[in-house]
């Protein structure tokens, strides 16, 4: 390398990056160019979020661009139309002005060079630059006769594109290796690669409008049995009840509750279908309790698989967290098991299944748990609460798509659903008067879709203003605006949203999807409800005016701050998240590594349905990685003593041959996220689910504080059915 030129060594390190798995300690082309060590062997993915600048012809010098993220309440942001959000940061290194010209301007473009924007006047040195919200762009330096103008008209000397301006349209070659049979001629499988028999009793997944898969792609089918809720029911079972709406369930301390899973029918556009809940309800009961409050569940298993009840995100004994085989035994059917939950943070918690949950959790068992400290007044002003849980339910035209008996179906991606459901409903809706203030609560309870959630005017177009007050243990140091809130399964929010205009607000999830087989971006825009705004003020008007002012938590703040000076030391611990592929046919193992140019932070809907649904933990195995030690997933074993606080650093590799971003959950104990990719965030709250994009580099403060015997895992419910899970002590 040292006898290449330098810039062409960066792009050397780039292009390698994108085609093969480096090992972890090659440097970054950023880091090489700025002179910097990495104070750890996981920096972020260089092929996403670093831009070498490639010079023209007679131009010296070198340039790099950092896509960093904008500081906000979520690891990855973007806009409420789903574009991903970066602060390019670009860095010159003896670059000479050319005679002629007044200075350097850099430019940002779409790929066609229209439109293109003006950045500003860079110089030798580092710039930080203006938000970048684009799918594809390039980045341009030029030297301009004039750097006020705001058109580009002098001599271009550098230039880039984005990551995802690499993905292009499959050649001729996929397309005949996706349409021939067996994936085609002289087109080997892979060893111990199979082809399954199509299944005459499965309900086929749908295409999303306007997305396209190969026919070879479409002939795939799961080597599993195909399963729906109630089907493993005794022949002579009773007849089944209709589910009905959830109920508020307000318990005192010392309180006894019973609990059933049971299996109900439920009519979701015009089918009706088996499906599971808790106490025949939909979802759940929403329990709601003081803090410091100890109630005791009495839980039965009606339902056809064995199961638990976890109690996500709860500081209780470690005896009641639900996980089978580590706790408890699992609660065969008909079959009762006693939880003694103590709630010891105020916050919003949820509870639901932990064995097979693609099935169980999606099937409908999941509910709220509210816990108050006070009448509200912790969360600031708001004129009334509204209790939302986001799910999606995978419905083809014949009704529901079945899951895996023998195993969880869509190994790779997880299983996104197409019918979006709020509060286990399809549709949801509410009404406001002019102004009011309205304190959402939301909990994401889908097998894997992160949702990007706003509201928008009916008629105006407008963004309706968010403030985020909290997450997953309570409230942030501050408040924050926000026009979206980014939600990964099992994460919850608590936003406030302001109503100015009368008529409908619809409450949207909007993203970008992909089309992977001509390379395109589109628009995905789901409403899941409607907010109707009366002409009638809102009273009290004060609470109205208190919106526009951000509240600082104080006893939050300070209880984060006494833990500052654990912030800047060295990593305690490190792991890698990665997927290992097995008997991949020849054709998509082709198709998928053309794919892997470019991978989205995060993937926001299934845009190929039948390569996701076809594949199970024999093709698809996610990993948990520790570095140090080569170990993975339940072969890794941390043990810490009680009261330590413990630094981890988790990188998410973007050298996967399908990457995908992981929410990441930590039972019984409760953690802030320091930094991602290096940025360090200013605005911290407690959590115990983070979600790690693509290619992100997330550092996590530790507080182990719960004794016991807990586990860590990814929350897409495929990825933890496939073994993405590890076990640590805490005594």
């Amino acid at each position: 390398l040292k006898r290449i030129p330098a810039t062409l060594s960066f792009m050397l390190v780039l292009l390698l990056g994108a085609s093969c798995e480096l090992e972890a300690q090659t440097p970054r082309p950023c880091d090489v160019l700025l002179g910097r060590a990495n104070d750890g062997i996981l920096p972020p993915s260089a092929d996403l979020y670093c831009l070498p600048l490639l010079p023209t012809p007679g131009t010296a010098g070198q340039a790099v661009v950092e896509l960093d993220r904008p500081v906000g309440p979520f690891s990855v942001a973007v806009t409420p139309e789903g574009h991903h959000r970066y602060v390019p940061s670009l860095t010159l290194l003896g670059v000479d002005l050319p005679s002629g010209y007044q200075g350097l301007v850099a430019w940002v473009a779409d790929p066609t060079l229209f439109p293109e924007r003006r950045l500003g006047v860079v110089q030798n040195g580092t710039t930080q630059l203006p938000e970048v919200a684009m799918d594809k762009f390039l980045i341009l330096v030029t030297a301009e006769p004039d750097t006020t103008a705001a058109q580009r008209s002098g001599k271009i000397l550098f230039r880039a594109q984005s990551a995802s301006a690499r993905m292009q349209p499959a050649d001729l070659y996929e397309f005949a290796l996706g349409s021939l049979p067996g994936g085609g001629a002289g087109m080997a499988h892979l060893p111990g690669a199979h082809d399954p028999i199509a299944s005459s009793n499965w309900v086929l997944p749908p295409m999303p409008d306007g997305v396209a898969m190969l026919p070879r792609m479409m002939s795939l089918r799961p080597d599993v049995t195909p399963l729906a809720p109630g089907d493993l029911l005794e022949s002579d079972a009773p007849a089944l009840l209709p589910a009905r709406p959830y109920e508020i369930v307000r318990l005192s301390d010392g309180d006894v509750f019973d609990l059933e899973a049971t299996v109900v029918e439920r009519t979701i556009d015009g089918h009706t279908a088996r499906m599971y809940a808790y106490n025949g309800q939909y979802p759940g009961p929403l329990i709601w309790v003081a803090r410091g409050t100890e109630i005791t569940v009495n839980f039965t298993n009606r339902i056809d698989h064995p199961t638990t009840v976890h109690w996500h995100g709860l500081r209780l004994d470690n005896a009641y967290d639900g996980i089978p085989g580590v706790t408890q035994d699992a609660v065969l059917p008909g079959e009762t098991f006693v939880y003694r939950v103590k709630f010891p943070d105020a916050g919003l918690y949820w509870y639901h299944p932990h064995l097979r949950e693609d099935i169980t959790q999606d099937g409908g068992l999941y509910g709220n748990l509210m816990v108050r400290d006070g009448a509200g007044e912790a969360f600031g002003p708001a004129h009334r609460e509204e209790v939302i849980m986001l799910d999606d339910l995978l419905v083809a035209d014949a009704g529901p798509v079945q899951w895996g008996r023998e195993r969880a179906t869509h190994g790779f991606m997880g299983r996104f659903g197409n019918r979006f459901l709020v509060n286990g409903a399809p549709g949801w809706d509410a009404e406001a008067d002019l102004g009011e203030v309205v304190r959402f609560f939301i909990t994401n309870v889908a097998n894997t879709r992160t949702f990007n959630l706003s509201f928008v005017h009916e008629s105006s177009g407008e963004v309706a203003p968010l403030k985020i007050v909290g997450s997953d243990i309570g409230t942030y140091q501050r408040e924050d605006w926000a026009r979206s809130v980014v939600i990964a399964p099992a994460e919850r929010y608590m936003a406030h949203a302001r109503f100015d205009q009368p008529g409908r607000w619809y409450m949207v999830n909007q993203v970008r999807g992909i089309d992977h087989l001509f390379g395109t971006f589109f628009d995905e825009s789901d409403t899941l409800g409607v907010v109707t705004v009366r002409e009638t003020l809102a009273s009290p008007v004060s609470t109205t005016a208190a919106f526009d002012e951000l509240r600082v938590f104080e006893a939050v703040s300070a209880d984060i701050e006494s833990y500052r000076d654990q912030f800047d030391r060295p990593v305690d611990r490190e792991l890698e998240l990665a997927l290992e592929t097995h008997a991949i046919p020849g054709f998509m193992q082709r198709l998928m590594t053309v794919d892997s140019t470019y991978f989205h932070p995060v993937e926001w809907s299934g845009t190929m349905p039948f390569m996701n649904w076809w594949s199970t933990e024999h093709e698809a195995r996610w990993q948990i990685i520790e570095p140090s030690t080569g170990r993975t997933n339940m072969d890794i074993r941390w043990d810490f003593a009680v009261g330590s606080i413990e630094k981890i650093r988790i990188h998410n590799r973007r050298e996967s041959l399908h990457a995908m971003q992981h929410p990441v959950h930590i039972h019984g104990q409760r953690f802030l996220v320091l930094s991602v990719n290096g940025i360090a965030n200013t605005n911290l709250v407690w959590k115990d689910t983070v979600l790690i994009p693509v290619g992100a580099t997330v550092d996590l403060l530790l507080e182990a504080t719960n004794p016991g015997e807990w586990m860590a895992h990814c929350h897409i419910a495929e990825h933890l059915e496939s073994g993405m899970m590890f076990g640590f002590g805490v005594g």
